[in-house]
């Protein structure tokens, strides 16, 4: 049982993991034996985090914006440098936007929606070749970083993350029926309230916070870290398309 839920011998790549979800599922791996890179758009913060978190394990930064092409090319080909193949891409980066109906800008949809659900698909196309070589031998993974937010409606006007994680969850799917077909094993996480630079709410006001989530508290490292490792292992290896719901019972209370 304790090989079902190794990670050794992995190499994993996690996008936006120099800090909040990102880096709790790139400890968690780290844990569980895999040689985990991270990506981040400000380098400084990036290579910080790496040299912290490689009193778990071999942790290397590759900083890159990959909300931009060039910018997910270059971490494309900086990977491929160090590695032949990629067992497991956590597709984390994101960006949220908030602003009432009437006075919502382009600029903010076009933002979110571009790295929140494109850059997952075009990420992961362009390391395909790297997957299948990691699926020749097992399962290649494939975690897509959705939220609740695009399973229920949270009652802030947050119009492209909402839209954007809802596609992010359909795109799973679809991405799934497709990439099984090469050993390739497509899945998400949708996450509730977790202390995050992104979620200043669950940060800064826990307390507050927990009081409407059924499990009484907002979401702790080893909720998130659990969570990826089982989808990344062996025991996640027949959960294809699936977007596991890690919110402490909150979507179904909205």
């Amino acid at each position: 049982m304790n090989d079902l839920f190794s990670l050794q011998g992995r190499t994993a790549l996690v996008t936006g993991g120099s800090r909040g979800i990102g880096r709790m599922i790139a400890a968690g791996f780290l844990a569980q034996g895999a040689k985990v890179y991270i990506s981040a758009r400000k380098a400084e913060a990036c290579d910080e985090t790496a040299r912290e978190l490689s009193a778990l394990g071999t942790c290397i930064s590759l900083p890159a914006d990959v909300s931009t092409p060039e910018g997910m090319h270059a971490l494309v080909a900086a990977y491929a440098k160090r590695e032949p193949q990629l067992d497991i891409l956590v597709n984390n980066a994101g960006a949220a936007w908030g602003a009432a109906f009437d006075e919502f800008p382009e600029k903010g949809w076009d933002k979110v929606v571009d790295l929140n659900l494109k850059t997952p698909f075009f990420l992961t196309q362009a390391l395909a070749v790297q997957l299948r070589k990691a699926a020749e031998l097992r399962p290649a993974k494939v975690i897509n970083i959705a939220s609740i937010d695009g399973v229920t409606v949270n009652p802030q006007e947050t119009y492209s993350y909402s839209a954007s994680k809802a596609g992010l969850i359909h795109l799973t799917k679809r991405m799934a029926l497709r990439l099984i077909q090469d050993n390739i094993v497509v899945s998400a996480i949708a996450p509730g309230a977790f202390a995050s630079d992104m979620n200043r709410d669950a940060r800064d006001h826990a307390a507050e916070i927990s009081a409407r989530i059924p499990a009484g508290r907002i979401g702790v490292d080893d909720d998130m870290a659990g969570a990826a490792i089982y989808l990344a292992s062996r025991a996640g290896d027949y959960v294809v398309g699936a977007t596991l719901v890690v919110d402490g019972g909150v979507s179904f209370a909205r």
